[in-house]
Parts: structure tokens; sequence; C-alpha cells
């Protein structure tokens, strides 16, 4: 067992049986659900719009250097640049430099996990510069140290109180305050920091391949200002995020937010297409396109697995994975958390270390059900498991247990050796530790089903 799977369990096993925890991610989630069900009565066709999505996106992932291709050609030609990056390393080299070169010193940063992979806010700060959050999810995080809890929704696991304690602590504010009272005091704080940056940095929901486009879709408008204010706008995206055209974005912003947030359309969504023109009065005067490799063409050379690159990062599979909702997003140690960062992660982090997210599943199927571009997840994990096995990741006492669960089963006659109270001393002894130690191991039956079969027919 490596050191990040032993976190793991540790870190499972205290969330999963911490009430106030699942408290309040049982509510946060709630309050979605019922959201996402409205969302969805848009569509008049429901399972249709999601076929046409699935068939786009993976379109374009079969496609993708073409298609990367024509977004380069087509953004260059509006007057931005564009920056190919083979991993994080290189990424974060590229955003220091444009850095370097500007005497930038302090940075505003919109909402994106894509930034969160990189770790750009630690390079940063290590260089000196100050950089701030500006969604309102990813301040509060922010201020708190910690890592965003969820694709979404950053700190769905906080409470209203203990955000209110946090700005208590380190404002001053008055502990009693409502989420409105701190919404419009970081509204006030933020706005200065708004003016006074040197480059804003997002991330992008789609990049257009006909327009050489970035889309972005937000709720609060801080990517709006993130883009409007500062001289220069970074944006750091993964290659995947590529749709056909323009025209694609009536199907893909409605389902993301629809999932995403069960709203029908978020409130802010904007085309950047490019630095401000001549007679342009807003925008960047310089324009970053950072497309982000970073392992994703490990994952693209697996037939059957290239297909989770087609998620549209709604979050959706998160909200319905009973595991996620018992153990919460910190727990998986890793950027993309949920199904389908249990999809993905292996690859982007190295499956020695991460294969045991793709165990970390009940396989109920219901991430499947739900995501709106097809993903077959529960499939996708079971074929990492494969994956894992093959490639020679698994421990001795994982391959000892497995082929004397092999023998044990092959025959009848091996099933029924012992008697009752030898099989559970067995099944005890050499499965009692992998059931958990807050649970006791369920007794076999006295008889087999074997056995009162026998008896019923005489």
């Amino acid at each position: 067992m490596t050191e990040t799977s032993r976190k793991f369990l540790q870190d499972a096993g205290k969330k999963a049986f911490d009430a106030d925890h699942r408290k309040t991610i049982k509510f946060n989630i709630s309050r979605y659900d019922e959201q996402v069900e409205d969302g969805k009565k848009q569509f008049c066709d429901l399972d249709l719009a999601k076929t046409r999505a699935a068939h786009l996106k993976y379109k374009v992932i079969n496609d993708l250097e073409n298609y990367l291709v024509e977004f380069e050609s087509k953004f260059t030609k509006r007057g931005g640049k564009i920056i190919w990056a083979q991993d994080a390393s290189e990424a974060v080299k590229e955003i220091l430099r444009i850095v370097e070169q500007n005497k930038a010193g302090k940075v505003v940063k919109s909402k994106s996990m894509t930034t969160e992979e990189i770790y750009i806010n630690d390079a940063l700060e290590a260089n000196e510069v100050n950089t701030i959050e500006t969604d309102l999810g990813e301040y509060i995080v922010q201020l708190a140290g910690e890592k965003p809890y969820h694709i979404v929704t950053p700190a769905m696991h906080k409470t209203k109180e203990e955000i209110a304690e946090l700005f208590y602590n380190l404002f001053d504010l008055d502990k009693n305050s409502s989420p409105e009272e701190i919404t419009s005091y970081v509204r006030g704080k933020l706005r200065n920091e708004f003016i006074t940056a040197d480059i804003g940095i997002t991330g992008s929901n789609f990049l257009i391949a006909d327009s050489g486009s970035v889309a972005l879709t937000e709720n609060e408008g801080n990517g709006l200002l993130s883009i409007s204010f500062p001289k220069i706008h970074i944006v750091v995206a993964g290659i995947e995020k590529i749709i056909p055209s323009i025209t694609d974005l009536e199907l893909f912003w409605p389902l993301l937010a629809s999932y995403g947030t069960g709203q029908h359309v978020t409130v802010y969504n904007s085309i950047i297409s490019g630095p401000k023109k001549e007679k342009e009065t807003d925008g960047p005067e310089k324009m970053y396109v950072i497309l982000l490799n970073n392992k994703r063409t490990e994952l693209l050379i697996k037939e059957k697995q290239r297909i989770a690159l087609s998620c549209i990062r709604c979050g959706a599979c998160l909200n319905v994975c009973p595991v996620y909702r018992n153990i919460g997003g910190h727990t998986y140690n890793t950027t993309y958390t949920g199904p389908i960062g249990s999809v993905i992660s292996p690859y982007l982090e190295g499956m020695s270390n991460y294969k045991h997210l793709s165990f970390a599943s009940s396989l109920c199927g219901a991430c499947t059900e739900v995501c709106p571009v097809k993903i077959p997840l529960h499939m996708l994990l079971l074929q990492n498991r494969h994956d894992s096995v093959k490639e020679g990741f698994t421990t001795g006492k994982e391959k000892w247990t497995m082929r004397g669960m092999k023998i044990a089963m092959s025959k009848r006659k091996y099933m029924d050796m012992g008697g009752f109270g030898v099989r559970n001393y067995t099944m005890k002894k050499f499965l009692g530790g992998s059931w958990g130690p807050r649970r006791d191991l369920p007794p076999l039956a006295r008889k087999s089903f074997n056995t009162l079969w026998k008896e019923k027919d005489g």
C-alpha cells in the first residue's frame, strides 16, 4: 500500500464518521438536487440533447489535433498568443515569464480548476506576487488556507456559521454576519483589487475552434472583471476543452448550467476572442492562452478511457456519488475528485499512487446516469481497475488473496469445507481488516443456499 492510498483510507474513515460534515454536505447537495430538477425542465428532449453533446465532444477528442490547430490559427489572427505547455512546470514557467516581463505585482484570478491543477497560486506567492481569488467560494477557501472541496462549489463543506467565524477572525466582521452581508463585504473589498491588478488569470469552459474564442461562464461577474480591468489576460485551459463551433454553445451552455447549478443558463457568459482592438476601450492589451497537456495525451491514447476527456466539469457526478457524499472532496487529495476524478487522476497523477481511487466506488452507476455528455464513468472505473492489475500495481497480499478466492470458489466442495465455525474464522482472519475497524464482519449463514436448495427439493 502506498503512502497516498494509506492517507486516503485514514481520511476517508475520519470523514465518513464525522456527523457534522455529513450533515453539511447532505444539506448543501439536497439544495442542488432540487434546483437541478428544475433546470432540466427547459429541455423538451433531454436525452437527445445529451446524446448530441456526447457525440460532439467525442468527435473532438478523436480529432483533437486538427481542432487545436484550427483554434490556434483563428486566435492568433485576432492578436492573441498561444503557449503550448507540455506539463504543469512549463505552464508555470511561462506564466512567471509573463509576470516578470511586465513587472506585475498583483494578479486577480477567476475560478479555474486547471490553475489549481498546476498550483499556480503557490508559484506566484513564492515569487512575491500578490494573488487574489475573486470567486466567492474560492476566496473563502483561499482565506482558510484550503484547496477547493468541489469542482463547482469550492466551499461546499463549510456552513454559513463557519464562514462568518472565518471573516470575524480575519476582518473583525460580526460573528453573526449573514451570507448577504459577507457577500457585500467581499464585493467591496475585491472591487479595488480588480482595478489595481496587473494581470487577470482565468480558465476556460470551452475553447471554440471555428472562431478562435474562449467561452467563460460564471455567476458572479468576477471572470468578466478579471478580463476587463487588467492590461494582461492569461487563460489556462486543458487541451480537451475544444468544441467545434460557436453555434454549439446553444447546446453546451444550458447543459452546463442545468447540471452544474440547476439554472437555465448562468448569469454571465462571455466570449473572448483576443486582446482589445485599436478603437476598443475595454479589454486587455495582451491576451495569452496556455494550452495545457499535463499527461492528457496519456489518457488520449487509451481507446476506452479517452472518452473521459469529454467531461465539461459540471460536477454532477460528484453530487450523486454515495462515496463522495460520505468522504468529501479533500479526502481524494487530487485536483479533480468524485467519479470523474477517480477515472482521470490515475493518468494525470500516476497510476501507482492513485489507482486506489478507481476502487473507491460502489459501481452503482449513478454517475453514468447523470452525466450530461454520457461518459460511462462506472465502466471506466472498472477498466482502470483492470489496467492497474495488468500493469502490476498490486501488492503481494492482493495477489494471494485473489488467487485463494479463485481456488476456493472454483469448486463446491472447497466452499463447504471446514464447517460453519472454521469458515467464519477464516473469513474474519483474512477479510476482517478490510471490512474496517468500525464494523463487525457479518457471519456466514450456517446453511448455504446450495444446502437449503437441496433440502427444499429433497
